[in-house]
């Protein structure tokens, strides 16, 4: 899609919500997210080994949590707990911010949006990064993965509808920015937009498939398209 989708979208908007891993921080960069669920898969299964051949087929820490819960909902708050450890850790490691993430969110700021972060990783992890890389004063609201609740994470709207109530602006004056289908679908049906970040060449489109109002494939694009 033309640039000129990207500033009209954003022009729209007067609420900029971005995801966390990908747009800002690769989380796992520095901690293998397969790294990561096999350890949670373990811990599930040690105490449930039933658990043990449903869990092997995912290498995504997120999906580990939501199986366990739905089998067991103690142990998967169990998991929960050290899922939100392992991403706090992850993101001590992680690196920089994702390249462009800076000025997009300055230059947001500057054009006078409000700004979230709304995301499926725990909101333990996002403050860390953002207080570790001096970005939290760009934020004004975080919503993480819901508590106990891994049925609500995106593609679920349950995080945007928060986000937009706590900035005290109405869903169809937020536009999103992720890296995944479930970001795009999670936005559509808070009744807001989306933009694609396409950090890889097979997502462009795929995003435009799904309705993505706009796509790029350079954070540094979105603070181009704010100034």
């Amino acid at each position: 899609m033309a640039s000129d989708d990207l500033g009209r979208t954003l022009a729209r908007a007067s609420a900029v919500l971005f995801d966390f891993d990908g747009p800002l921080c690769d989380v796992f960069a520095g901690l293998p997210a397969p790294q990561v669920a096999s350890e949670l898969a373990e811990q599930a299964a040690a105490s449930d080994p039933t658990l043990s051949a449903k869990l092997a087929v995912t290498h995504d820490p997120l999906e580990v949590l939501r199986l366990t819960f739905e089998a067991d909902q103690a142990l998967g708050l169990q998991v929960e707990q050290a899922l939100i450890e392992a991403e706090v850790k992850a993101v001590e490691v992680a690196g920089d911010p994702t390249a462009g993430a800076v000025a997009a969110l300055a230059a947001t700021q500057a054009a006078g949006r409000r700004i979230a972060v709304v995301s499926n990783n725990s909101a333990e992890c996002v403050r860390s990064f953002l207080a570790r890389h001096s970005l939290d004063t760009y934020v004004r609201e975080i919503v993480g993965r819901p508590v106990n609740r891994p049925d609500l994470m995106k593609p679920h709207p349950h995080s945007l509808l928060r986000a937009a109530e706590l900035l005290e602006v109405g869903p169809s004056e937020c536009v999103l920015i992720g890296d995944s289908l479930t970001d795009i679908q999670a936005a559509h049906l808070s009744g807001g937009t989306a933009i694609g970040y396409a950090n890889k060449p097979h997502k462009r489109d795929a995003f435009a498939e799904a309705g993505a109002e706009a796509v790029t494939e350079y954070m540094e694009a979105i603070a181009d398209a704010m100034r």
